[in-house]
């Protein structure tokens, strides 16, 4: 389902710390400011099937994001390829593609547009929206006012109604509450039972280890191993 080739991810980072704008231009002009190559991730190689659940894991700046994006086509990768067979939803950042100056109900037509959706369909999913997002009172509140839950699941809500083939999360639970946490893991098992595919990223080990048919466990941007929940886990525990 998911195919990915050799792929890197370079920054260029200065070397020199300027602090005002003549400092800047001074370095410019005397052919000063150096830079050197930070790489996000370097070399992965992987492949990943229909209808699995992969977990993502690894300590905060280890690439988990960054892979997320280039699958999710936010970002490029610097070398290598990749190829996905089938519709994507990623859910990478917290209502990126939401104007908080429109009310959640403009945002879900403006965002649903943006993933492919008509407004018609938009019309027929929107009560289903707002239910699982818990946000019903508020569906004409500008969405400066909601909490970053209530953005997250309202973000949720909509992509799951796109009706993916392929899925990436990063860090959904940490927009949950009590209620919310087990539908969406009722979301997921749905999936799972559907043959649709899900990438996650978390931190929270015990349901990497109870839903993940494989993990990703990635080291200061490499491929630190790729196999069975359990032997991933201990090996980045050990780590």
């Amino acid at each position: 389902m998911i195919t990915i080739d050799s792929i890197s991810k370079k920054y260029r980072i200065p070397h020199e710390k300027r602090i005002t704008v003549f400092e800047t231009l001074g370095g410019y002009l005397r052919n000063r400011m150096e830079y050197q190559d930070f790489y996000a991730l370097k070399n992965i190689t992987l492949s990943i099937q229909k209808g699995e659940i992969i977990g993502l894991i690894g300590k905060n700046g280890s690439g988990k994001t960054t892979l997320l994006k280039i699958l999710g086509g936010v970002l490029s990768p610097t070398e290598g390829v990749f190829a996905i067979n089938g519709k994507v939803a990623p859910f990478l950042s917290l209502g990126v593609g939401f104007h908080h100056e429109l009310t959640a109900r403009e945002n879900l037509y403006l965002y649903g547009a943006i993933l492919g959706m008509s407004r018609n369909e938009i019309n027929e999913k929107l009560p289903d929206i707002f239910d699982f997002a818990g946000v019903e009172r508020f569906k004409d509140v500008k969405l400066k006012n909601f909490s970053t839950g209530m953005i997250g699941r309202l973000a949720f809500s909509l992509m799951i109604q796109t009706d993916p083939d392929v899925l990436l999360l990063d860090e959904i639970f940490a927009v949950g509450d009590k209620d919310f946490i087990p539908q969406s893991i009722g979301i997921l098992e749905r999936y799972k039972k559907e043959g649709k595919t899900i990438v996650l990223a978390s931190h929270d080990l015990e349901f990497i280890s109870k839903y993940c048919d494989r993990v990703i466990f990635l080291e200061n941007g490499n491929l630190g191993m790729f196999g069975s929940a359990g032997e991933v886990i201990k090996m980045y525990l050990a780590s």
